[in-house]
């Protein structure tokens, strides 16, 4: 997940709609998507939905990850000295700077998910009720030592059991036969076609970006 990237997205769609979004999500938004979904007023579900752990992700590892084993290093090597051997082909591997990015992109994305709620999603609730829920969902989607993976599936009764305002997509038959066409149309044309980016308004207009092939001579 780029924090940054996420950041701009949801700044950008407040500063057009002042919060009046809702998420949908045919099937999935992980990691800066869940932190998208989680900007909005709502999120409209399917059994077969899922959101995602937030935790930042560098080089491909998980950050907490990376805090967690360094501290668990410096605590083998300070009980017992004859264990830097062990530790010393994995802290090599780190590059200079890497433990405070690591620290930084952590309370970023900590800041950000809070942000996210409280603006909306939970701005009406009472202050007590909606900090004890803003800390139940980043307990879980904050913490790679809660969610175990950044893979992790959250369906929309894990959401709903966090105190997210989830609806349920099967509770409009309309709506659910409309997400289910454009979404399964979108898959079938990004898997038989070069394009790799379709933005469209409700007036038609669309933007399509597609790759090109380009065949060895």
């Amino acid at each position: 997940m780029r924090v940054a990237a996420t950041e701009s997205i949801i700044d950008y769609l407040h500063s057009l709609y002042d919060g009046n979004i809702r998420a949908i999500i045919p099937q999935m938004a992980m990691s800066g998507g869940t932190l998208i979904a989680l900007s909005c007023k709502e999120i409209v579900m399917g059994r077969q939905s899922s959101l995602g752990p937030v935790d930042p992700q560098i080089g491909g590892m998980p950050a907490q990850g990376i805090l967690e084993e360094f501290n668990l290093a410096a605590t083998e090597i300070a009980k017992d000295p004859s264990r830097i051997h062990l530790w010393q082909p994995v802290i090599a591997k780190y590059w200079p700077t890497l433990i405070t990015s690591c620290q930084h992109a952590i309370d970023w994305s900590d800041t950000l998910l809070r942000r996210c709620l409280t603006n909306c999603m939970m701005k009406d609730e009472p202050d007590a009720v909606r900090v004890g829920k803003i800390d139940k969902v980043a307990n879980l989607l904050g913490k790679q030592s809660t969610s175990k993976s950044h893979n992790r599936h959250i369906s929309q009764d894990v959401a709903t059991s966090l105190g997210l305002s989830v609806v349920r997509l099967e509770e409009d038959n309309a709506l659910q036969d409309l997400v289910l066409t454009l979404h399964h149309a979108l898959t079938i044309t990004f898997a038989h076609t070069g394009a790799v980016k379709i933005i469209e308004n409700h007036k038609g207009v669309a933007y399509v970006q597609k790759m090109e092939i380009v065949k060895a001579g």
